[in-house]
């Protein structure tokens, strides 16, 4: 039985529906990287990534954010939990799916771009268990950056270009934000993501909410490109909500926090399944 890998087509559907075995050993570090708290950032991991120039033309020109704002992130952390806790056959749908997403679009395949985007994940994760959880000391967050490493190679980074400590890392993401240009393009994406017009309702409710936790984890600097107001009032919002976040995330049983990621690999198998099926 033969199973495609990135860069052709599907893998095999019966292979790809078997439930995960995992690809991280450590079981602790298992379930803190199946944790759903960096939902949160996903929204920031976004602005993030089209603080670039050239991912947010790609994506304003051949995304449908106007209409789906939620699929982008839906299908940001089905990748995510996908390659880093899915089994080797859910890594390479996702990379499968997004290479086929990326081929129309010029420069998005480009390895420093891609590296951004795979370095926004792991730090809006960070920021995310920091913010909203409790805090990460360097082991765990040196063990976090080496369990998103296939994240990279994933989107076609070599595996050399992943920065091999935390240290290495934070000295990539300040070089990386100083050149951060946020452009016509972004702002037009940040429009639909944000204040969408054609989301079910339930996703319009959700977005004062969504709003201030995205606007609030940016960096300043970012944020300020952005153009968003970020005055005395919006900080008291801010706080506000982490701390309504912090409570809430307290009282939720473990295994109900870990259920996102299951749910989201179930889809992408089903989605796999059905493609290989046309």
């Amino acid at each position: 039985m033969t199973t495609r890998r990135p860069g052709g087509t599907m893998p095999d559907a019966h292979r790809a529906s078997r439930p995960p075995s995992g690809r991280v050993a450590d079981r602790d570090l298992r379930r803190f990287l199946a944790d759903s708290t960096p939902v949160a950032a996903g929204g920031r991991a976004i602005l993030l990534q089209i603080a670039d120039p050239v991912v947010a033309a790609g994506v304003r020109r051949h995304s449908d954010f106007a209409r789906r704002p939620q699929q982008r992130l839906a299908h940001t952390l089905m990748f995510v939990y996908a390659v880093v806790v899915g089994t080797d056959d859910d890594a390479a749908i996702a990379a499968s799916f997004v290479n086929r997403a990326h081929r129309p679009v010029a420069g998005a395949d480009e390895v420093d771009r891609q590296r951004w985007v795979a370095a926004t994940l792991y730090d809006s994760a960070m920021r995310a268990h920091e913010l909203f959880g409790d805090p990460v000391d360097g082991r765990r967050a040196q063990a976090v950056l080496d369990a998103y490493a296939p994240i990279g190679t994933a989107l076609r980074v070599p595996a050399d270009r992943w920065p091999s400590t935390v240290a290495a890392f934070e000295r990539y993401w300040d070089a990386e934000l100083e050149r951060l240009e946020v452009t016509d393009d972004a702002r037009g994406v940040v429009r639909d993501l944000l204040h969408p017009r054609f989301a079910p309702l339930w996703v319009r409710a959700a977005m004062p909410l969504v709003r201030i936790v995205t606007v609030g984890m940016l960096p300043d600097a970012v944020r300020s490109q952005y153009g968003f107001a970020w005055g005395p009032r919006e900080r008291r919002r801010f706080r506000r909500t982490v701390r309504l976040v912090r409570v809430v995330r307290a009282v939720l049983p473990g295994w109900l926090l870990r259920l996102p990621g299951p749910l989201l690999l179930r889809s992408m198998r089903s989605a796999s399944r059905r493609y290989l099926s046309h």
